[in-house]
């Protein structure tokens, strides 16, 4: 199984100022998936991805924050909000 490129980003980076990067582990089936779908998808990454998708979830839990629907619709539409 292939791994996940945890290096930053330059994409990521330029958004905001700060990154914190983390480590997961991905069950080998959610993993296959991401990665079939960045080949298919070039205009996706896998940070692009799974910043959507957390942003995502904590909106549907009623998290509500300006920054992070910004990040949200940022990354669904490839847009940057200048702040």
């Amino acid at each position: 199984m292939q791994e996940l490129n945890y290096q930053e980003n330059s994409k990521v980076l330029r958004y905001k100022d700060d990154v914190i990067s983390f480590k997961c582990e991905l069950q080998e089936n959610l993993q296959k998936a991401l990665q079939e779908f960045v080949e298919e998808h070039p205009n996706w990454d896998q940070y692009r991805i799974l910043q959507a998708a957390i942003a995502g979830f904590l909106m549907q839990k009623g998290f509500q924050n300006r920054n992070l629907t910004r990040l949200y619709i940022g990354n669904m539409f490839s847009m940057n909000f200048k702040e």
